[in-house]
């Protein structure tokens, strides 16, 4: 019955969520395209196709390893990439080329999924992380797809949730083929909603299995031997509320690091425009990555284009990741600490409870609780090359020991179907 009402409930705000995604489309034109497939009308696909979903950039990252291993284990396979967001999407073209499918995830009403499985008939269906939608999971394996959660990382307060739902829960947790947990915390409350034992695995978080592809190193490179010996540090991945404080602590920098620049890249680019507005108001003197701007005499550089970070943070000297000053809980810190630079973060990081506590634990990030101590760290840094260097090679050394969750997560899924 709460399936039934659930169903029922997506069918009505489906007109609102449309309405809603044609007026984002005022200041994003490109989620207007190809808004049909997210109504189920996806291009058909013929062969052994392997679904692939993520919901965004962060989930599309970290899949992006796995695919290519999967594609190298199965060549004859054809993998079909999916995102809720237009900016997933657009890094997952990026990444691939033509290599692979893409298209905009179904939105989950009954007839929606029905129709994209009908059209792109998958074989197995790969979901990342904790993307758990009831009518794409039981249509999926009413149809005989197994169902892989992988990456899969669940928090108390959501595993409280789902348990007091558990009539609706359980049956969609029963039908999930297997789930391979990043950490035993996440697999115990897995099991606690329903998932069964035997389905549970705790593999490791697959972005500790950081992956530098060769035309990114040298797009860094060039761009790092531009910028001279000057000192760089990122703020990535940014969020409403954090522009403040950054720019406030790059100004404070500023006056014993003169020549330091400032990369800022906002996690969403509806807000590129507004970004550029409030460093320019402020006063600093601002390049910007979409214009291929000189970044001689620049103060702050924006990287206001899609599919750049890991690029932009291995030109840099000292990262920081966003979305930790404010309630959002945080992006992923590994890709800085994959290069081996210094990592620093805000408080606020539940999205990444694990992979925070082993960066912790061997000293591989610093937790700063907002201007002053982001400013301090920042000198220290800049003041101490030793340091500098010490403290990156501790983050790299987390990501380097904790490698190996990709293959288990690969064997896992190949040795299901």
């Amino acid at each position: 019955m709460l399936q039934f009402i659930y169903s029922q409930l997506i069918r009505l705000a489906l007109p609102f969520i449309l309405l809603r995604l044609w007026w984002q489309g005022r200041q994003a034109p490109e989620l207007r395209v190809n808004w049909q497939q997210r109504l189920g009308f996806v291009p058909r696909i013929s062969g052994t196709v392997v679904w692939v979903h993520a919901v965004s950039v962060g989930e599309t990252i970290a899949a992006a390893p796995m695919v290519r291993r999967l594609r190298a284990r199965n060549p004859g396979i054809t993998i079909l990439m999916t995102a809720m967001t237009d900016t997933g999407l657009a890094q997952a073209m990026k990444m691939f080329g033509d290599q692979v499918h893409y298209a905009y995830a179904p939105y989950d009403t009954p007839g929606s999924i029905r129709r994209f499985l009908n059209r792109a008939n998958p074989n197995i269906l790969v979901i990342m992380e904790t993307e758990i939608w009831p009518n794409m999971i039981r249509q999926s394996r009413s149809r005989r797809v197994p169902v892989f959660l992988i990456n899969a990382r669940l928090s108390e307060h959501s595993a409280r949730g789902y348990e007091r739902i558990k009539s609706l829960a359980a049956p969609i947790m029963r039908s999930i083929s297997w789930v391979a947990a990043q950490a035993e915390k996440d697999a115990e409350r897995f099991r606690r909603i329903g998932v069964a034992a035997s389905k549970v695995a705790v593999t490791g978080s697959v972005k500790f299995d950081v992956d530098i592809p060769d035309l990114v190193l040298k797009a860094s490179q060039q761009l790092k031997a531009s910028l001279s010996d000057r000192p760089v540090w990122i703020a990535g991945s940014t969020h409403e509320g954090e522009d403040d404080q950054l720019l406030a602590a790059h100004r404070k920098l500023l006056n014993n690091h003169p020549n330091a620049l400032l990369i800022i890249v906002p996690r969403h680019p509806e807000r590129f425009e507004s970004v550029a507005d409030k460093i320019i108001r402020q006063g600093f003197s601002l390049a910007r990555r979409s214009g291929d701007e000189t970044l001689v005499g620049a103060e702050v550089y924006l990287g206001d284009t899609m599919g750049e970070l890991m690029m932009l943070y291995g030109a840099s000297d000292v990262a920081f990741v966003g979305g930790s000053l404010i309630e959002r809980g945080g992006h992923n810190p590994l890709e800085p600490a994959g290069w081996g630079i210094p990592v620093i973060s805000g408080p606020n990081v539940f999205n990444f409870e694990t992979i925070y506590q082993r960066l912790r634990d061997d000293r591989g990030v610093v937790i700063v609780e907002g201007v002053d101590e982001l400013y301090q760290h920042l000198s220290t840094l800049f003041d101490d090359d030793d340091e500098r260097r010490a403290s990156g090679q501790r983050a790299l050394s987390v990501v380097n020991k904790n490698r190996g969750a990709l293959d288990r997560v690969v064997d896992g899924i190949i040795e299901r179907v």
